[in-house]
C-alpha cells in the first residue's frame, strides 16, 4: 500500500515558532505530511503588490493591491489542502485567520483551531465550524497523528 501525503495548510498568527513546533512534531512522529502556508514575513505580504506592480495611490490601494495577490498563494492552498490549522494569537487582531477560516468552511475543507482558552467566546462562531479545537501545538500534532495514521496515542 503507498503510503498518502497529506498536505496541511497552516494559517494565522506569524509572531511565534507554531508552525515550526507542529512540523518538528510531525516531523518526530513520522507523520507523511506536506506543510504549506501563507506567506509569513509581514513586510512582504503588506509590500508585494507595490513592490511588482508600482506605487498606489492611497495606503487603501496599496493594501488592495497587496491582499488581492496574497489571495492566489491563500486560496490556491487552502482548496488544494487536506486539513488547516488556524491559529488565533493573544496579540493582534487576526482577521486574516478568521477569512481563512470562514474559507475553509465554505470550501469543505477541514480545519482545527489553535488558539488559547482566553478567547473561546470571541472565535465561538469559528470553533462551531471547526472539526477539533486545541490548545497548543502538541495537540495539533496528536490530531495530525491520529487523522493520518487511525493510531490513538494516549500518553
Amino acid at each position: 500500500m503507498i503510503e498518502r501525503l497529506w498536505t496541511v495548510y497552516l494559517s494565522g498568527e506569524i509572531h511565534t515558532d507554531w508552525r515550526e513546533q507542529i512540523e518538528d512534531g510531525a516531523k518526530n512522529a513520522g507523520l507523511s505530511v506536506e506543510f504549506v502556508s501563507p506567506v509569513t514575513i509581514h513586510q512582504d505580504s503588506d509590500d508585494c503588490g507595490v513592490a511588482i506592480l508600482g506605487e498606489a495611490p492611497s495606503d487603501f490601494w496599496k493594501d488592495q493591491m497587496g491582499s488581492r495577490m496574497n489571495a492566489i498563494r491563500t486560496r490556491t492552498l487552502i482548496e488544494e489542502a487536506d486539513i488547516a490549522v488556524i491559529r488565533f494569537g493573544d496579540k493582534y487582531r487576526q482577521w486574516n485567520a478568521a477569512f481563512d477560516a470562514g474559507f475553509c468552511a465554505a470550501m469543505g475543507t477541514p480545519y482545527i483551531t489553535l488558539h488559547d482558552e482566553a478567547v473561546n467566546h470571541a472565535l465561538k462562531e469559528v470553533d462551531g465550524a471547526a472539526q477539533a479545537v486545541a490548545i497548543d501545538p502538541a495537540q495539533v500534532v496528536k490530531i495530525l497523528k491520529y487523522v493520518i495514521t487511525g493510531q490513538l496515542d494516549r500518553a
